[in-house]
């Protein structure tokens, strides 16, 4: 993969982390601002880009990750494929494709757009607002996939019943279900009507 802007380590002259920022938007998605990660996701919540990932096998599963202990929002809980922020004027897509790839060590074989979702969901264990203008992408995965143990601690491939089950008893992110609800159109398109989405 080429070194871009978008792809490289964000790390200062002198070897130190610098601040990741995220694209700020209004209630449009159009781009107003920036904002430091953490500060975005501080009560009561900076409305910013964000992007959520659903991929599934060839047969008609859901592509589950459970986002790994190590991380400072939603640890440990099941979530979609993959989500994230574009780094500022980076596209969506791009950002889907590249944080698919960091996290589970696999690229889509097929992604396509499935809308957009507005939300604003406190998550009470961290204390963060997640207050997100959020660009929905659908497709395939065909590889193995070889998650960073940093990123993901664990991953699963679930059927729309066997999701059912898994919600009722396990924790789930607090917008899992809102933005599995708006790409519902376009998951039933890929899938088809006999995988239950």
């Amino acid at each position: 993969m080429p070194i871009t802007p978008a792809t490289a380590t964000h790390s200062s002259s002198n070897g130190t982390a610098e601040a990741i920022l995220l694209e700020l938007v209004d209630e449009d998605g159009t781009t107003i601002g920036t904002a430091e990660k953490l500060s975005a996701h501080q009560p009561p919540g900076q409305l910013h880009r964000a992007f959520s990932v659903f991929l599934f096998d060839e047969r008609g599963r859901l592509l589950l990750q459970q986002r790994a202990l190590g991380k400072y929002h939603s640890p440990g809980v099941w979530s979609n494929t993959c989500c994230g922020h574009p780094y500022p004027g980076e596209s969506p897509f791009a950002a889907a494709a590249r944080r698919t790839y960091e996290e589970l060590g696999v690229s889509p074989s097929l992604l396509g757009e499935a809308g957009t979702v507005r939300y604003n969901h406190p998550d009470p264990d961290s204390g963060l607002v997640e207050q997100e203008y959020n660009h929905l992408f659908v497709g395939m995965v065909q590889a193995p996939v070889r998650p960073d143990p940093e990123e993901v601690g664990s991953t699963a491939f679930v059927s729309a019943d066997e999701l059912a089950r898994r919600h009722a008893k396990e924790p789930f992110s607090s917008w899992f279900m809102t933005v599995l609800d708006a790409a519902r159109p376009a998951v039933r398109e890929l899938t088809g009507p006999s995988a239950g989405w």
